[in-house]
């Protein structure tokens, strides 16, 4: 797994090995940096199916079947059997969705979720609009943007208002408009989402800002984390994972027609073209605007993006064989790049620990105290078996830490709810050789220049070595490791 990966499916296997289901634990310590539907499913699915990789990406992969299926039901009701086929080829084809589909952390379940809300109350304002039964639907919508709120927070419920309001709006539906602040969907909507933000907030003081202020808008706003990208950064990436396609956005564009295996064009087919552009559109700069950009922010444009793809491709004449021909390229050089990029991730070995966390395993005692120094081993606790925190060692004092988006700041935001726990599992280097001295065996997991800090290592033995870190077996009875630990008359040495 890759290092995202590794720190929210190594939260999901903390919930299973604790039993503490409402908290999201990084080491032991409160993590609230995301909500936790994520770590729910994915512990459920390792709970049922074992401590598997395919367990650990249960969540993306049903986030992107919910988001493929709820557009090709939506499309399929009205824009017909045929568009709505060639459109879910597109999306599913594409390579930010195939990989994001199998990439373990929470962007693909949120853009699923987001999606299955915009169609769901795109169907229900349209079913309005011509007299149809719409009351279901609406309570499933407001049922997922529940879950998109457990899911990643307030973009799960901004991002499908804000693209319905604006539809409405351009096509001056207010009446259809007030009638979605339905009472009952508002009410189901806080009672499936609010419950869990109160209970953290009622177990750790600050929560609901750390939550909301820190990690929504302040994050949304300001500068200072990881992946500062200039606006264009998304044109640039859509463009390029795209590209296969993108002759048939642009066929659409020129045509500016609609044709279908239905009825000529309708208003209804119309509206529905503008609510994939709304979309697309619309999503596109709400995640341009911060400075701070990643590849998964971008997915909930994917859907509408496939659906217009696909009107280029039914705007033009369906016995043309060398149209079809075109098309079936584009699908086949789309999911050639799709799989090349999953078989890539899957043989770099660089940025995943499992071959140290095998080594680990399979020599280590249970009850033996492993320790991280100089940086935190995400996937190291799911692929070693770990069943408690790791203490790791830094300089925890230093002012600067929480100047940075990274994993030091992670662990000391997260020991700010638990200062006791913390003070236990984020020790100085001062404090390591006690430590050390209290077992008679102890892993020490490190990246290899920490032999010039702590010269102690030399004198014990390493199992691994490997992508610039190590891993120890540090046995106290060793005289020479005893003698540079300082063991003598400390408690349980040797």
């Amino acid at each position: 797994m890759l290092p995202d990966e590794g720190r929210y499916v190594g939260v999901a296997w903390e919930m299973l090995r604790s039993g503490d289901w409402p908290t999201p634990t990084l080491d032991g310590l409160p993590f609230f940096h995301k909500p936790p539907l994520f770590y729910w499913i994915d512990a459920s699915a390792m709970w049922l199916f074992g401590r598997a990789e395919l367990a650990a990406r249960a969540a993306p992969l049903l986030g992107s079947t919910l988001g493929a299926l709820s557009l090709y039901l939506f499309m399929q009701r009205w824009l017909g059997e045929r568009t709505a086929r060639i459109a879910t080829v597109a999306l599913l084809a594409q390579p930010l969705f195939f990989v994001g589909a199998q990439f373990a952390n929470l962007d693909m379940l949120v853009a699923g979720c987001i999606g299955a809300t915009i169609t769901l109350l795109a169907h229900s304002a349209l079913c309005m609009e011509q007299g149809l039964p719409w009351r279901r639907p609406l309570a499933a919508a407001f049922a997922m943007a529940a879950l998109g709120m457990l899911a990643k927070g307030l973009i799960g419920v901004v991002l499908p208002g804000m693209v319905i309001v604006l539809w409405l709006v351009v096509r001056r539906q207010w009446r259809v408009l007030i009638r979605l602040f339905w009472p009952p969907g508002i009410v189901l909507f806080l009672v499936l989402a609010a419950p869990w933000f109160l209970l953290m907030q009622q177990r750790f003081d600050g929560f609901l800002h750390y939550f909301f202020i820190v990690q929504h808008f302040q994050r949304f706003t300001q500068g200072g984390f990881n992946n500062a990208q200039p606006v264009w950064f998304y044109v640039a990436v859509l463009a390029v994972f795209s590209l296969p396609f993108l002759p048939w956005l642009a066929q659409l564009l020129r045509r500016h027609k609609l044709t279908d295996d239905g009825p000529p064009k309708t208003g209804t087919q119309r509206d529905v073209v503008w609510l994939m552009w709304i979309w697309f559109l619309a999503v596109l700069a709400f995640f341009s605007i911060p400075n701070s950009k990643l590849l998964g922010y971008i997915l909930p444009v994917l859907p509408p993006l496939a659906c217009l793809m696909a009107l280029g491709l039914a705007a033009l004449p369906r016995t043309s064989v060398r149209v079809t021909r075109l098309w079936y390229a584009s699908v086949a050089v789309s999911a050639a790049a799709s799989i090349g990029a999953v078989v890539a991730f899957a043989l770099d070995t660089s940025s995943t620990w499992r071959s140290m966390a095998a080594v680990m395993h399979a020599q280590r005692q249970s009850g033996e105290p492993v320790f991280m120094l100089g940086r935190y081993y995400y996937d190291l606790p799911f692929y070693a078996h770990l069943t408690a925190p790791t203490p790791v060692v830094d300089n925890w004092t230093d002012p600067k830490l929480r100047q940075s988006d990274n994993w030091r700041k992670e662990l000391v935001d997260a020991g700010d709810f638990l200062p006791a726990q913390a003070a236990a599992l984020l020790i100085g280097p001062a404090e390591l050789p006690a430590a050390l001295c209290k077992s008679p065996v102890n892993w020490i997991a490190a990246s290899r220049d920490v032999l010039v800090n702590y010269p102690f290592l030399v004198e014990s033995e390493a199992l691994f070595n490997a992508n610039g870190s190590m891993l120890w077996r540090l046995s106290t009875s060793q005289p020479q490791v005893a003698q540079a630990l300082h063991c003598a008359g400390k408690p349980n040495a040797g």
